[in-house]
Parts: structure tokens; sequence; C-alpha cells
């Protein structure tokens, strides 16, 4: 028997209506399920915490798919857990664009399609991400969208200096520099000005935020390459590297921010046959849409 764990955002699936029709569609054509929370949520919440059945650290164990219930972050949130123990997601969303997920909240009952466990997966790139102060590691993770170095909230413009294993790649001065998959490269990349690239492809991306040259240019590189990023007067500014838009971790002279190809991918699941120009074409036209009105 297929175990599948259901994994709804707490602030997009408040009252747990998605997942549970959700268990009700899988577990009537004989899979089993199981619910789990992606994270705990802050206030009074606990109607949705009462009916998860165990920690998603213990059940992603023995899982063979996870469903998220949420948007791209929810997914994001979620996939550090899944690549390292090579579960396939399938993401239904509940937010606003969506990139990643496979279906709308409104195609749920396509959850059938799961019954003959005959699908797609794809699998994407990601990012091994790791900062090194005075030669030794002081932080690493892995990330499926980028890595972003960048300013904190005073408004002051940072220098930063970025290197590839071959020699010094550009220097950036502004608001900072996005290292991005090219799943990624729809997000906060795309906002900066970078490129869109396929998702299942495999290349680094390297857009300035916010450059104050017209000279910064964004880079598309092979995925052998290391990148190196150095921020050249962080004891003078408040800087910070976060990966998939978690924590933040705080910058000093000296430190060197490595990234690279990781080991590790995401596998997301694929019930049907659209194509990714099909989906950003329906996608940014929606989005179009709501300033339009």
């Amino acid at each position: 028997m297929k175990r599948v764990i259901l994994c709804p955002n707490p602030y997009r699936d408040t009252d747990l209506k998605v997942a549970g029709r959700a268990k009700e569609i899988l577990e009537s054509t004989g899979i089993e399920t199981v619910t789990c929370l992606p994270f705990q949520p802050e206030g009074n919440r606990k109607s949705a915490a009462a009916i998860v059945t165990a920690p998603l650290e213990e059940e992603i164990k023995r899982a063979d798919l996870l469903i998220a219930f949420g948007g791209d972050g929810t997914i994001l949130h979620l996939a550090k857990t899944v690549a390292i123990h090579d579960v396939p997601v399938l993401g239904i969303n509940l937010g606003s664009l969506g990139f990643m997920s496979e279906l709308e909240v409104n195609e749920v009952e396509r959850l059938r399609d799961l019954a003959d466990w005959k699908f797609i997966v794809e699998s994407r790139m990601m990012l091994d991400v790791e900062i090194f102060r005075g030669g030794r590691s002081v932080f690493n993770t892995i990330a499926l969208n980028d890595a972003v170095i960048s300013k904190g909230s005073i408004a002051r413009v940072v220098r930063l200096e970025t290197f590839t294993e071959e020699g010094s790649l550009t220097k950036v001065t502004g608001d900072g520099v996005i290292i991005s998959t090219p799943t990624g490269s729809t997000g906060y990349s795309m906002a900066g000005g970078g490129p869109i690239v396929e998702p299942t492809a495999r290349n680094l991306l390297i857009t300035p935020i916010c450059p104050h040259s017209t000279r910064a240019y964004s880079y598309v590189l092979s995925p052998e390459h290391v990148i190196t990023v150095v921020a050249t007067d962080a004891n003078r500014k408040f800087v910070y590297m976060s990966a998939d838009g978690g924590k933040a971790f705080s910058l000093k002279n000296g430190d060197k921010v490595q990234v690279r190809q990781s080991r590790y991918c995401t596998k997301l699941v694929r019930l049907s046959k659209k194509s990714f120009c099909e989906i950003l074409d329906k996608k940014m036209a929606q989005e179009a849409a709501k300033y339009d009105q």
C-alpha cells in the first residue's frame, strides 16, 4: 500500500478542508494517508494541529509521496526535507502564482489519478550553500530556489565581489545579488530582471539587485561552476545571506558565501501534460489581470 503525507500550510488551509477532502479521495482509492503540518502555526490554531498524527520528521522516513497544500513558499519550506529523504512532492496551489504547484484548489479531484501510481516526476536542481569565516564553515544548507546576499533595511548600497573557481566574475554595487536555480528563475531573480529559464534545466543564474551600474549584467553559467560571493564592506554595513527566503545569516568582512550545484534534487510530481511555457503564460496572464481590474 502506498503511503502519502498530506502537508497543509495552516495559514492557507486554515480549517484543513482541502486536506480533508484530499484524504477522502486518496483513501477511497486504497492509498494510506497521514496528515502532518509543515510547521507549527503561531497563536491558537489547535484545531488544525489536533488531527496531526505524527511529526513530519518521523513520517517522511516511510512516505512514498508528499502533497503540499499552499503556495510555492510551502514547497520551498519542505524542499530540503523531501530532497534529503528522496520523496517526491505534489503541490496544490492555495496561494497566488504557484509556479511549482501541479494542481489548483479546484482540481483536487484529480488526485484520483494517483490510484494507479503512474505519473511524471520532474527532477529540479538544488544548491549547496555554505558560508566560510576564517577558512571554517559556519553555515550550510540546501536551496531549491536561490541564495540571496543583500543589504539590511538601512538604505545603503553594499559592495559584493563575485568569483568562480576560474577567477573574478563581476563586482556589484547595489542592493545585493541573487544566485538561483532554473526553478528560482521565476522568483526573486525574475523580479530583479534576470532571465526565465526552463525549470528542468541545469544552470546557475547570477542576478544583481538594483545595481548602481548599467554594466551590471545577469549571468547564466553551467552547473559545474562554484560561485563565491564576498562582501567587502560588511563590517560597516549590514549584509545578510538568505536561502529560499529562510532566516537571514549576518555576514562579516572576509566571509565567503559559496554556492554550487547540490547532489540533492527536489522531485515534483506532474499529473498533466502542460508545458512550462503554457503554465508560465497562464500564470503571468492571471497576475496581470489582477492589476487590470
